[in-house]
């Protein structure tokens, strides 16, 4: 007996993070429906007009905003910022380079550098128990 395999279907939120976008942004029939995974990968190898209009000018979820101003999502919200930003808006930020931004620039930087000392120290430790 074989049973007739339904498609993995997922809430509109999850698909929006997957697709790196603010779901209240998109498209009601989005919000409104499920997104089935065949549906998933379509909009992301052939965006529509929508997606590619949102994807490049916003509103963008934190995780993003975060992303493109290179610090981590609590530095956001430790600089006051808890509301999606737009391209224009984070362009705006980059330039005006508040105080916070470059405290926390700095704190992310400093992040990378403890990340990647700890994972070279990993990698030598392998290597000698190898």
């Amino acid at each position: 007996m074989s049973s007739q395999q339904s498609p993995q279907t997922m809430k509109p939120a999850t698909a929006a993070k997957k697709l790196g976008v603010y779901l209240p942004a998109t498209p009601a029939a989005f919000q409104e429906g499920v997104v089935s995974r065949a549906e998933l990968n379509e909009l992301q190898t052939n965006p529509p007009e929508w997606l590619r209009e949102l994807r490049q000018n916003g509103p963008h979820p934190r995780p993003v905003v975060a992303a493109r101003l290179g610090i981590s999502i609590a530095g956001l919200a430790r600089g006051g910022v808890t509301e999606p930003l737009t391209t224009a808006q984070i362009e705006d930020l980059r330039e005006e380079s508040p105080e916070w931004l470059e405290k926390e620039r700095a704190t992310q930087a400093e992040v990378r550098k403890e990340t990647a000392r700890v994972k070279k120290l990993h990698e030598k430790k392998e290597a000698k128990e190898s």
